[in-house]
């Protein structure tokens, strides 16, 4: 348990393409608003469900602001945008998911335990973790560095929507360690060693661990394998321009940047963490059991 969360306002956010995640969202703003806390409405979730003025209404760049707590309702992705809002915001406010995708990792409250969740977070019955995320830089030789761009998952360097082998020389904390010749790259947190990492053959870390996963995609040598980093590691990609031209680093899925030939991609530690809120006692591994049938 942490210090009791009191929660008078809190931030809602859904999938607007998912109706049953608007459904969702409504019923959980109406059963907050019975229980004296207010709820605000992201804008874009807002006009999906046409809630008209019923309750307050935020723009996604001010979701964090002057709430105690956001809610997130859809999958995962739903919850990394609205993560990736609260860290750009610079508010230390904790998050929490409702999962109406498929796998969620991160959004682990069920439907069926929607109301139950929601009474121990006004209660205070809540505990937190605090997760890792990531800073990353793109040096081109012709345009200044963009950056950092935050991850809570990973940072993957590919060629984008064409599946041709990349060649990277990978350097950590400016030692040489190789020249990776794959279909990509990724440099994984341990909250996303479940994600892209996982699907990639990278390995499950739990997420309490200040670490790092650097995972070949579809290594072309097969002892290329993923190896596991400090958290402290700085880690530089140089791309071989002759041989991998128009890559494309995408950040957490959610962002796409450009890098030309003789960029530089740097990643690192942020000094910003991720608050999540979680309010049952289900464990790592069971979730773990849970999402990947272990055992079944």
């Amino acid at each position: 348990m942490t210090d009791r969360l009191i929660v008078r306002r809190a931030a809602l956010v859904a999938r607007p393409s998912l109706p049953d995640a608007l459904t969702t969202m409504q019923e959980a703003a109406a059963w907050l608003e019975a229980r004296g806390c207010t709820p605000v409405i992201e804008r874009t979730g807002a006009e999906a469900a046409a809630l008209g003025g019923r309750w307050p209404v935020v723009d996604r760049v001010r979701l964090a602001s002057d709430v105690d707590v956001v809610i997130a309702f859809g999958g995962d992705g739903t919850l990394l945008d609205a993560a990736r809002a609260v860290v750009h915001a610079d508010a230390d406010v904790p998050l929490i998911g409702v999962n109406l995708g498929r796998l969620g990792f991160l959004t682990d409250i069920g439907r069926a335990e929607m109301t139950q969740a929601l009474d121990a977070l006004i209660e205070g019955r809540t505990w937190e973790d605090s997760r890792l995320m990531l800073d990353a830089r793109v040096a081109s030789p012709t345009t200044a560095i963009t950056g950092p761009h935050l991850a809570l998952n990973e940072v993957v360097v590919t060629r984008g929507a064409l599946s041709r082998m990349i060649e990277v020389e990978v350097q950590v904390d400016g030692q040489f360690v190789c020249h990776v010749k794959a279909d990509g790259l990724i440099v994984a947190t341990a909250t996303g060693s479940t994600a892209y990492n996982l699907s990639a053959g990278g390995p499950i870390l739990h997420p309490s661990i200040d670490a790092l996963v650097l995972t070949p995609i579809a290594p072309h040598t097969l002892t290329n394998r993923p190896v596991v980093l400090p958290a402290t590691s700085r880690i530089e990609l140089f791309p071989a321009s002759e041989r991998s031209p128009d890559l494309l680093v995408t950040v957490d899925g959610q962002d796409n940047l450009p890098c030309e030939a003789g960029a530089v991609v740097a990643v690192e530690r942020s000094p910003r963490r991720l608050r999540l809120i979680h309010t049952s006692s289900r464990t790592h591994f069971d979730m773990l059991r849970e999402k990947l049938k272990w055992g079944g």
